[in-house]
């Protein structure tokens, strides 16, 4: 059991995959935006080597909505993916920058994101509980299926629904000109349904451990 902890904190630390595909403009643009929702530059958020980033999400609980909110952005754009590892725990040292902050939310994000490649998955968890770790490893896996194979299109649609929680499927398909019947086949296309049960289950999980 989780009892040390007072808050359960995260960190994303990723890389756009392919980033010199197509214009650079595209993905990072569509990056900035989506991070500028979740918090502020460079307190939470950092892009650094070109193509990796880091962000710190106060509420663990939130952490998979968050990733999954990013892999729709980036693979909204047509010719990109990118590459997650949540890392869960603490935040030891406050900086003014995120890429300098500590805590074991940051060793394990990290410590995930050295092995994601050879994992060969792009979006993975690390605690300090493996048997959780096990569990929702084992769901982003199954998840990874559907999300891997976005389409750009029901990429967009996951990132509005995401951005609009309030808004019905035709008000969602009149943002981007489409009819209703367009939106809810590009949301079952992708999934988005059960991706949202997995998130559930994992906020279910987390706090179960807290």
């Amino acid at each position: 059991m989780i009892t040390s902890y007072l808050v359960m904190h995260a960190v994303i630390t990723a890389d756009i995959v392919s980033s010199t595909k197509g214009e650079i403009g595209i993905w990072l643009n569509s990056l900035k935006e989506t991070l500028n929702q979740i918090g502020t530059n460079p307190k939470d958020w950092e892009i650094y080597r070109g193509d990796s980033f880091q962000l710190f999400i106060e509420d663990a609980e939130r952490a998979l909505a968050f990733a999954i909110k990013i892999k729709a952005a980036i693979k909204s754009t047509g010719d990109h993916d990118v590459r997650i590892a949540i890392g869960l725990g603490e935040k030891t040292h406050n900086a003014e920058k995120v890429t300098e902050c500590n805590g074991s939310a940051f060793v394990n994000s990290g410590a995930k994101f050295e092995i994601l490649k050879k994992e060969k998955q792009n979006m993975a968890i690390k605690s300090d509980f493996d048997q959780f770790d096990a569990e929702i490893n084992l769901y982003l896996k199954l998840g990874l299926i559907a999300m891997d194979n976005w389409t750009a299109n029901s990429a967009e649609v996951v990132k509005l629904m995401l951005d609009n929680p309030k808004m019905s499927q035709d008000e969602i398909g009149h943002l981007i000109g489409i009819r209703q019947n367009a939106v809810s086949y590009r949301i079952k296309r992708a999934y988005f349904y059960e991706l949202m049960e997995m998130n559930e289950m994992y906020k279910t999980k987390l706090k179960s451990m807290l």
